[in-house]
């Protein structure tokens, strides 16, 4: 049997689950007001759209170890480190794509690509390609492959830029004795030396 207390008890309870959702309720609503109150940020301008430009690359071919020349039209930047960096980024992101012949893994990419006089010949450059963490380990292996990689970047540079005349490769800023155990990226490589020639 209820007692008169516990009946009690209950409608104070009850009373007070009301009060405290009344309560609740209107917080939340003056939140909400002084949150729209707020001045609404200002968008960011969105960059102007890249022009197209006729670009060559220098496509791997991991069945006959040799490059093909292929010409694009592609939306690059005026910058020519920035224009170099996305060139090779949507190169080596056509080698993730279905039926690729020197398949690399998507998250495989250039950080960036920095331009320099070489040495003692300023009408000449020397390209430095510092590729992310994620480039190594998405590398087919092997060293025929590993060499294609190098072999298509520097010939696909040069075609673009063609004042490139050294090329030499970085892994997420720092220098490392292979690309994936076996491609050397010790060395400065000579674009005239680097390749064999392409196929069209």
């Amino acid at each position: 049997m209820i007692t008169r207390l516990q009946q009690f008890l209950f409608a104070l309870l009850l009373v007070g689950c009301v009060a405290l959702a009344a309560i609740l309720i209107r917080m939340r609503q003056q939140a909400q007001d002084r949150l729209a109150a707020l001045p609404q940020p200002t968008p960011l301008a969105q960059p102007d759209n890249a022009p197209e430009v006729s670009v060559i690359w220098m496509m791997p071919n991991d069945m006959t170890g040799a490059l093909t020349s292929e010409q694009k039209t592609l939306a690059l930047p005026s910058d020519p480190s920035e224009r170099a960096r996305d060139l090779l980024n949507q190169l080596i992101a056509s080698w993730s794509a279905p039926g690729s012949q020197h398949p690399v893994d998507a998250k495989a990419g250039v950080e960036s690509v920095f331009l320099l006089p070489v040495p003692g010949d300023a009408s000449h450059q020397l390209a430095v390609i510092n590729f992310n963490a994620a480039f190594p380990p998405a590398q087919p292996s092997g060293i025929e492959p590993e060499t294609l990689t190098l072999l298509s970047i520097i010939q696909t540079l040069h075609a673009d830029f063609p004042s490139i005349e050294q090329v030499r490769f970085l892994v997420d800023g720092h220098a490392q004795p292979t690309l994936a155990g076996h491609a050397d990226l010790t060395r400065t490589y000579q674009v005239e030396n680097a390749a064999p020639q392409p196929t069209s």
